[in-house]
């Protein structure tokens, strides 16, 4: 039996076939899933209702599986500062987590690329909630 808090069955596959520098996106309801994902990820649609789940929430249960070594962001416009979804985001994640800002031509680049694993897309409705993460290695022990 799961005991973690992650049970979703394609989720924990995706995840476990995908190796350090394999990249997740956690997308906002808004993201363009059918076209804007590589060519090998799997894609999970978590969007049932608008605003929920929203990105932080499965940021933080996808934490607790991987080890992420890299959060590449979309660079909020003018009017779209402060951004409190980035807030909620810069909370979860671990230290020393190299953080990237890049413009949204760019984000959606590296979101198409081979190395996306997995895109899961949520219900959040905020502007600029999406997170691109670049897994990284386990820890030592």
């Amino acid at each position: 039996m799961i005991q973690g808090k992650l049970t979703h069955p394609q989720i924990i596959s995706a995840l476990a076939a995908a190796g350090h520098g394999a990249t997740v996106l956690i997308s906002d309801g808004h993201y363009s899933a059918a076209t804007a994902v590589g060519p090998n990820a799997s894609t999970i649609f978590l969007n049932l209702q608008a605003g929920t789940p929203t990105v932080p929430q499965v940021l933080d249960v996808v934490l607790q599986m991987v080890t992420v070594e890299k959060l590449t962001r979309i660079l909020p416009s003018e009017d779209a500062r402060p951004c409190l979804v980035h807030s909620e985001i810069d909370t979860l994640m671990p230290e020393g987590t190299k953080d990237e800002f890049v413009d949204r031509f760019r984000f959606y680049d590296l979101a198409r690329s081979a190395d996306l694993a997995l895109c899961i897309v949520t219900g959040d409705s905020r502007r600029f909630a999406n997170v691109l993460l670049t897994l990284g290695v386990l820890p030592q022990t």
